[in-house]
């Protein structure tokens, strides 16, 4: 299950375990206690860090500038800061 803690201000954090150079960018549901994500991009010069934040900011409807990495900049296992309003739509994508 995903877990979900208070960040910033008006804003939750979550982990995002990542795969890169997939055949395609998508969500694919939960690795542990993080939102697992494939992506195309390869782990070079943060291109997939940009693409993770464009992949979630897409399937969460939020700007890109909504989103921000705050941890695990060069490992798999990221945490993410997104708008508290994303809650609903974060929780139906854990799910499946």
């Amino acid at each position: 299950m995903l877990a979900i803690s208070a960040g910033a201000g008006p804003t939750i954090r979550f982990a995002v375990h990542v795969q890169p150079r997939a055949t395609r960018s998508e969500v694919v549901g939960c690795h542990g206690d993080a939102l697992r994500v494939r992506l195309q991009a390869p782990p070079v010069d943060g291109a997939a860090n940009e693409a993770l934040v464009e992949l979630l900011a897409d399937t969460l409807e939020v700007p890109r500038r909504a989103i921000a990495l705050v941890a695990g900049h060069t490992a798999r296992r990221k945490v993410v800061e997104v708008p508290e309003d994303a809650r609903a739509r974060l929780m139906a994508l854990a799910t499946g």
